[in-house]
């Protein structure tokens, strides 16, 4: 018998997916989206919406659902495009069954982003019509055309990334300064476009300096101006440590500036990280009006390096913490109330390991005797205060000539150099030739020996730099207060305690040795 065929008729339109005989409109909506917050774009943002609610409201044959947007939003990545998301998730519940966006630039610059969309939404039944390109996304030829679509986005993006990025760069090397001041405190955005003093954020700044020199932690900072009240430079009413941290080491409070302290590592993630000498920095000195005096900055910074030395030993609690050392069992003194709750209450200092193990025979100190200690030791000390500035400046220059170190510096870089490319080229070596493993691994294990004694000195090296180099700049906050005094001291002056004590040796006897930054001994 003949073979019979019948033909079935199409049911579904497979462009719309929608019963080639339903009278049902298509549910539509729109996503629209600008790349700045700017109020030149705003125009443009409202347009988008206003046409493309237009747009599908015109077609009898659509239902209009939504018009999602983004405003001020990168379209490099959809993971903070909140507009996008929720269009996104409205999509896969089945609210809408075709998406009108502008083109593939505005839906999406990253390729992989774009692709993973699409093929989603496709999964749903949701339907993208890019009007520009005049793709469907369910026509045969539509993925192929997103694809290459995204991919000449996606390197348009590219190029705006390293225009912008040279942008920024000649800025710095032209030594133009800018700051994110939204999060900044102390600066504001002047006139000019060059930053100005806030003068009460200021005094928050200057605050937190004093505080800091008068023995205060980071944290302990942080926790006083939480409890008073005092709102963050992001507006938030708690302080961590490590905002007021950054707040004591940032270089642009004394007027400096250094550029590009971190740079973009992936123009599609947006990943930056910290500037370790990969790409250029730029130093700007005088850049901008100073919110602390230079020098008591610099006076902070040594501070914070010998707190850091200290480590965990270091108290915050007062002046003297960490600087009067028991001359019987090197130990630091730390304070005791004695009589805390009637009128014969006063402050003493005690080592405080003066009861741990065999009983150690320093004295106890009066906070008082202290003081009247070390004016009699600072008067004792400038009977002949142009001879002894004098002193002082040939020791903060002979600390501060680091040529010599220097050159032991550059040797040990170029013999990690070294190290490294022979180790280099021994792993290349074995691997294209044959070799005996174990005489191979020897010689590995010699060359990882030889680097890693030369990573050792380097930072060594480095270290005693470093120390010279904080040395040299506490002398010289000590000259500058030498040069103040014109007269005997009378009342004790925390600042001059700052600046000129390295450290109190309390002897057995009950005499105090103080020790001065610029190396001199007074025995009181």
């Amino acid at each position: 018998m003949p073979k019979a065929v019948t033909v079935i008729p199409a049911t579904i339109n497979p462009r719309t997916r929608m019963p080639e005989t339903s009278v049902s409109k298509r549910r539509v909506a729109a996503y629209a989206r600008v790349s700045t917050d700017s109020d030149e774009q705003f125009t443009s943002y409202e347009a988008q919406i206003d046409y493309y609610t237009q747009y599908i409201k015109r077609n009898p044959e659509w239902e209009f659902i939504k018009v999602y947007t983004d405003e001020g939003i990168s379209g490099l990545n959809t993971r903070h495009r909140d507009g996008f998301n929720e269009m996104v998730r409205d999509a896969i519940n089945g609210r809408f069954d075709l998406l009108v966006t502008k083109s593939i630039s505005r839906f999406a610059r990253n390729t992989v982003d774009s692709l993973v969309t699409v093929r989603k939404l496709k999964e749903k039944g949701v339907e993208v019509f890019f009007e520009k390109e005049n793709i469907y996304t369910f026509d045969s030829k539509g993925e192929l055309l997103i694809t290459i679509m995204s991919s000449l986005a996606q390197e348009e993006s590219r190029s705006i990334s390293e225009n912008v990025t040279w942008g920024q760069r000649k800025r710095f090397a032209d030594g133009k300064v800018s700051m994110a001041y939204k999060t900044f405190l102390g600066y504001r955005k002047g006139p000019d476009g060059l930053p100005e003093i806030v003068p009460e954020e200021a005094e928050i700044v200057r605050r937190i300096y004093s505080l800091f020199m008068s023995g205060k932690t980071p944290g302990a900072i942080a926790k006083q101006l939480t409890g008073e009240g005092i709102v963050t430079p992001g507006g938030k009413m708690k302080w961590q440590g490590s905002t007021v941290e950054r707040i004591l080491t940032n270089e642009k409070y004394k007027g400096d500036a250094l550029l590009q302290k971190r740079f973009t590592v992936d123009f599609l993630t947006k990943k930056t990280k910290k500037n370790e000498g990969e790409i250029p920095q730029y130093y700007v000195e005088n850049s901008h009006p100073a919110i602390i005096d230079p020098e008591e900055w610099e006076l902070t910074q040594t501070e914070f390096a010998q707190r850091k030395k200290l480590g965990h030993r270091y108290s915050g609690n007062d002046i003297f913490s960490t600087r009067i050392i028991c001359g019987s069992c090197g130990g630091f003194y730390g304070s005791k109330v004695w009589h805390s709750t009637d009128k014969y209450r006063r402050v003493i200092w005690r080592c405080n390991d003066k009861f741990k193990g065999e009983k150690c025979g320093s004295p106890t100190l009066d906070e008082n005797i202290v003081m009247e200690k070390f004016i009699a030791a600072v008067n004792t000390l400038i009977t002949d205060k142009a001879a002894l500035i004098e002193d002082c400046r040939l020791a903060k220059q002979m600390i501060s000539d680091c040529s010599a170190l220097d050159i032991e510096l550059e040797n040990a870089m170029q013999e990690l150099d070294v190290v490294t490319e022979l180790t280099r080229r021994h792993i290349d070596d074995n691997s294209r030739v044959a070799k005996n493993q174990d005489e191979y691994q020897r010689k590995y294990l010699d060359l990882v020996d030889r680097y890693e004694a030369a990573k050792s000195k380097l930072e060594r090296l480095q270290q005693e730099k470093t120390e010279r180099t904080a040395k040299s700049k506490a002398i010289g906050a000590f000259i500058n207060e030498l040069q103040k005094r014109n007269e005997p001291i009378i009342d004790f002056d925390e600042q001059l305690w700052l600046t000129s004590i390295e450290n109190v040796v309390a002897k057995p006897d009950g005499k105090l040795e103080f020790h001065f930054k610029n190396g001199a001994v007074v025995e009181e």
